[in-house]
């Protein structure tokens, strides 16, 4: 077994779609529209199934916000020099709420960013490689 995707309830696609390819990246890989069901979907990610793990933005006709939570943790991307992305990320209009520092209690340089609807997506400094993927600085 694999992880294939996660699904992300959004308010605004476009406005999540424009977060994560412009701000992080990725790339729109597909969209659905089911009219009938009154829902629209759209992957992105770095990468298609079945090399690579995929975001599901669905927004649902009508709802333009949605309640965290406190189950809900994180979404986390590797990143050779977090430090560069975290600058790049401010500047296209991104929002850091943790700079990037080593995570408490280790030597891991972390830093966190939070998307349009207050999901939190953790950066982690690896070199390429150790972990496929990620942000390139």
């Amino acid at each position: 077994m694999r992880i294939l995707h996660t699904m992300l309830r959004v308010g605004d696609l476009q406005r999540s779609i424009d977060f994560y390819t412009k701000v992080l990246g990725m790339k729109l890989l597909r969209t659905s529209d089911n009219p009938e069901y009154k829902y629209t979907l759209a992957f992105v990610g770095y990468g298609n199934n079945p090399d690579h793990a995929e975001l599901e933005l669905t927004y649902n006709y009508g709802v333009d916000s949605y309640e965290m939570g406190t189950a809900y943790g994180h979404i986390a991307l590797s990143a050779e020099d977090i430090y560069a992305v975290c600058e790049q990320v401010r500047a296209k209009g991104g929002n850091i709420t943790r700079e990037p520092g080593p995570v408490k209690g280790g030597s891991t340089v972390i830093a966190f960013v939070t998307d349009p609807d207050g999901y939190k997506v953790e950066l982690i400094q690896r070199k390429d490689g150790d972990g496929g993927g990620g942000l390139k600085s």
